[in-house]
């Protein structure tokens, strides 16, 4: 049995440090209460800017917007260290969005920290949504694979990469049992969408979302959930507050869900179609050794 917990938090605008304090806070809170696995919402870590255009327009860039993402770019993450460290104190297996830089491009990136705080993985998020596209690079296929934990597979999709039938078809077809889809969609569709996957999927959901009473990146009013492999609703919806959710699941329930939908296996149909997944590093330029 995994006693998991769902942590409902915005970040602290433009102060990565105190973000970082505020989930090592709740990480406490979290183990004292007995938890193994804690997911936190997408881009907790170096922010989600909700509402900021960067001085943006069709064919222009102002100065100011320029200087804005220099400041969000100062306060993304170059190595995951200190979330490391969180996990390693706690004790904790630590999934959860961080804004991460490499080179001069952002990603919307999860990690997947064990709890000696290693890296295990990470994900980063293939396809931004909207404005976000001016900000967040893409990521490619070669961090889709979940990481083998002591209860099953554990793997993440990404705010609206829950929308993209065929990511949802690769996490499946790598037997994701525990999927965690930390977000910013704070909207009423995002709950059935949630118990949707984990029927799909035959996989407990574990939705982290960032809540926020307004300020410098705006209001969102969260919606973390845990749901179950028959889309019963096990902890939340959580709503207008931040806080912890908590639920013991019995990961063994995911193979009894296969018993009659395995949508990669005895429910798929691969004579009519096909998935092809590119689960290469795309680089832009490949370094010839000497």
């Amino acid at each position: 049995m995994l006693r998991a917990a769902v942590l409902q938090l915005g970040s602290v605008p433009w102060d990565t440090a105190a973000t970082l304090a505020r989930l090592h806070e709740f990480a406490r809170q979290a183990r004292a209460r007995g938890a193994e696995l804690l997911v936190f919402p997408e881009a907790l870590i170096g922010g989600y800017p909700k509402g900021m255009d960067f001085g943006a327009r069709v064919g222009q860039r102002s100065d100011e917007g320029r200087a804005q993402f220099r400041r969000y770019a100062e306060g993304a993450l170059t190595d995951f260290g200190e979330v490391g460290t969180i996990a390693r104190d706690t004790g904790l297996w630590l999934v959860g969005g961080v804004i991460e830089r490499d080179g001069g491009t952002l990603y919307c990136t999860v990690t997947y920290h064990s709890p000696d705080g290693s890296l295990a993985g990470k994900h980063r998020k293939v396809m931004p949504t909207g404005t976000e596209r001016l900000i967040w690079g893409f990521g490619d296929g070669s961090t889709l694979r979940p990481v083998e934990t002591p209860w099953g597979r554990l793997g993440a999709a990404i705010c609206w990469e829950n929308y993209m039938p065929q990511l949802r078809l690769a996490m499946y077809a790598h037997g994701v049992q525990l999927y965690c889809a930390p977000t910013v969609d704070e909207r009423d569709t995002w709950l059935p969408s949630m118990r949707h996957i984990a029927m799909e999927g035959r996989c407990f959901v574990l939705s982290a979302v960032q809540y926020s009473a307004g300020g410098d990146w705006g209001a969102i009013a969260g919606g973390s959930v845990i749901v179950d492999p028959f889309g019963q609703i096990v902890a939340g919806p959580l709503r207008d507050c931040e806080g912890l959710l908590f639920a013991d699941l019995d990961v063994s329930k995911t193979l009894e869900g296969k018993f009659d939908l395995d949508v990669t296996g005895h429910y798929a149909r691969p004579d009519i179609f096909r998935l092809l997944v590119n689960e290469q590093v795309m680089a832009a330029v490949d370094k010839l050794e000497e």
